[in-house]
């Protein structure tokens, strides 16, 4: 499969998975392919953490509320730190968001789905502070996605996409000539 059909046939993935576990050496291709990201000024903000032990698993999703990814066999963490490359600018968003989607790419490689949960954990509630605690993250880091990683049950959803002429423009934004 080419990167292009890889990248037109990742969605994101909500359901249920099998039970099958996942291969240490997939989680590692997985982490790999996210670690050759790009990272600002080469700063490398982002870190991860795989894990795979049921017990541990069962911990975490004893904390994201509502339950998302719960019937994942592993899921990856993904750990930031605020580092400023040069003068005011941190470049750790757009760090860990390309190491995300390299995962992503890597996951539906490997006949895998997932799905990037953010904005469920990192709100007023602090389900990632709770999750970093559970896998003793230092202080200096903060635990910002997660990705479940496993075989769907199901087909992914494919979201309805507006055409690429709504989106993409050559030379200028169209209708607005000077």
């Amino acid at each position: 499969m080419s990167i292009i059909d890889i990248i037109s046939q990742r969605h994101s993935y909500r359901g249920k998975y099998k039970p099958i576990p996942v291969p240490r050496k997939d989680l590692v291709t997985i982490m790999k392919a996210g670690l050759a990201a790009p990272s600002g000024c080469n700063k490398q903000t982002t870190s991860l953490i795989a894990v795979d032990d049921e017990e541990i698993l069962e911990k975490l999703r004893g904390v994201i509320n509502p339950p998302v990814g719960e019937t994942a066999p592993a899921m990856i963490c993904v750990l930031t730190q605020r580092i400023n490359a040069y003068r005011d600018k941190c470049f750790a968003v757009q760090d860990y968001s390309a190491t995300i989607e390299n995962m992503l790419l890597a996951i539906v490689e490997l006949g895998y789905q997932s799905c990037w949960f953010e904005g469920h954990i990192t709100d007023e509630d602090r389900i990632g502070y709770q999750m970093a605690q559970i896998l003793n993250v230092p202080d200096d880091y903060e635990l910002v996605c997660f990705l479940p990683v496993g075989i769907a049950e199901t087909q992914p959803d494919v979201p309805k996409k507006r055409t690429f002429e709504e989106r993409a423009w050559f030379n200028g934004f169209p209708g607005n000539k000077k």
